[in-house]
Parts: structure tokens; sequence; C-alpha cells
């Protein structure tokens, strides 16, 4: 049975966040708050991850992603809601 506690947010981080350690210091902000999921680069220079968690946990995700560690500049971040029965039980970098 799927939690109907748990959401699932797919989100694309644009800015100068390749290079300045956004990827690890999102795994250690995920596991900070308990949030699941996977954070990697794309080759068009921005961050996508997939997070999931409570609302709450989500949100400080959320909040966190749009400023990233001291170095980023975060432009953009796009997020969408996703559907799936799938759960991560950790938060890694791909």
């Amino acid at each position: 049975m799927v939690d109907p506690h748990i959401e699932t947010l797919f989100v694309q981080v644009h800015g100068k966040v390749q290079g300045v350690g956004y990827r690890m210091a999102t795994v250690r902000r995920a596991h900070m708050v308990g949030a699941t999921g996977w954070v990697q680069n794309r080759e068009d220079g921005t961050v996508e991850a997939l997070v999931q968690g409570t609302p709450e946990q989500i949100d400080q995700m959320l909040e966190w992603l749009g400023r990233g560690p001291p170095g980023a500049v975060v432009r953009d971040v796009q997020s969408r809601r996703e559907y799936i029965d799938k759960r991560y039980r950790s938060f890694q970098q791909l």
C-alpha cells in the first residue's frame, strides 16, 4: 500500500549549479530533513532531483533547492508532482 502522506516531486534547477558542490550538499540536506530520492547533473548544465517525503519535507527541500550551497547561483527552479508507486529508501547522488 502506498503511503498517501508521501509526495514525490521532480525538480529541475537552473543557474550556476554545477561545479559548486550542489549535489553533495543536496544529499546532506535531504538526510537532515529525512527526504528520499536522488539528484544528478544534466548535460545542459542544470541539476535535476526527485524528492520524496512528507509535504513538510518536500517544502523544506524545495526551499533549500532554490538557494543551494554557498557558491551556487540559482536562477530558476521548476517542479512538478509525480504520481509513482516506487518508494526510495535513501537519498543519493546519481
